[in-house]
């Protein structure tokens, strides 16, 4: 691991200069490439082909927009100053997978635009400090699934949109926390009308039917059946969760393509897993004084092995001669 740390350390150590002079161009009078209005706490960098999130918004910021950019990712630290935020969007973008805790300093957030992204799976919890949220919109990715209580905190939730993704189900209850949802949008998505788990969203909708707005336009993948009319014998069968894992039997050889496509199912804690590999995230790459530190400790280490293996050959030549 000691050669990408020791990389970081000397990339940080010789863009230092760069990166502090790009800091203090973030608004477009500045020389930056954002629009900023001062009088309404709003920083507009959409449509600037970003590939990064700008490192200096102000923390002040209400409303952050980063739409119409080429972001494919977001660092985990990315949002944690900005706790005044109550607009964020990042829609047409190319995320396709969300860091755990990205959202979790956003506790005044009310709108969160994800929608025309990549979006494969979001992570455990990855809502649960946004109770002030009001507006949510996740359509037009490619969800297959969703995590379980997802949804649990957002109880002030008005909107929430589903929209062409490919989810099969939801989770069991993954809709009675959102006591204030008026409109809800499940079309058009694959819905599997012969599991029983899509008993759940027929009975929800059959529920909500006439309160919340366009729930009863989510039909069956299969049939054109309308899911709110489904009955018990269409959805007869026990069908395996899309992100259920089943463990591997001990003493089974199995081959290591096969243990390869699996390890990406286990759950794994990250902060355990990121431990085990020793890898850091962007935002908490070392300091200068940690990489010089750093790359003396190697550097000495690598002097060490010089002089033993210089001991060792002196040995062998005393030997020899002897």
């Amino acid at each position: 691991m000691m050669g990408p740390v020791l990389a970081a350390c000397l990339l940080i150590i010789l863009s230092t200069a760069w990166i502090s002079q790009a800091n203090e161009a973030l608004c477009k009078k500045d020389g930056g490439v954002c629009s900023c209005n001062n009088n309404k706490n709003s920083v507009d960098c959409s449509s600037k082909k970003l590939t990064a999130i700008p490192s200096n918004i102000p923390a002040d910021t209400k409303k952050l927009e980063l739409d119409y950019n080429k972001l494919s990712s977001l660092p985990r630290m990315a949002f944690h100053s900005l706790t005044s935020l109550s607009v964020l969007r990042l829609e047409f973008n190319k995320l396709q997978a969300l860091s755990a805790g990205v959202f979790d300093q956003l506790v005044e957030l009310g709108e969160l635009h994800l929608q025309y992204n990549d979006l494969k799976s979001l992570p455990q919890g990855i809502f649960d400090h946004l109770t002030k949220l009001t507006i949510l919109w996740l359509d037009q990715n490619k969800l297959q699934s969703l995590p379980h209580g997802v949804f649990d905190h957002l109880t002030k939730l008005t909107i929430l949109g589903l929209r062409n993704n490919q989810l099969r189900s939801v989770p069991n209850r993954a809709f009675d926390s959102l006591s204030n949802i008026k409109t809800l949008w499940l079309d058009p998505n694959p819905w599997d009308c012969s599991c029983r788990d899509i008993l759940y969203l027929r009975n929800w909708i059959r529920e909500k039917q006439g309160n919340v707005s366009n729930i009863e336009a989510a039909e069956c993948a299969v049939g054109n059946k309308a899911v709110l009319e489904i009955t018990e014998k269409d959805a007869a069968s026990d069908c395996v969760s899309p992100n259920t894992t089943t463990a591997i039997p001990i003493g089974t050889m199995t081959p290591a393509s096969v243990i390869y496509d699996d390890i990406h199912e286990i759950k794994v804690p990250q902060e355990n897993f990121q431990k085990f590999l020793g890898y850091q995230e962007p935002d908490h790459l070392p300091t200068q004084p940690q990489c010089l530190m750093s790359i003396s400790g190697y550097l000495g280490l690598m002097m060490s092995l010089m002089l033993t293996s210089a001991a060792i050959l002196y040995v062998f030549h005393f030997l020899k001669k002897a």
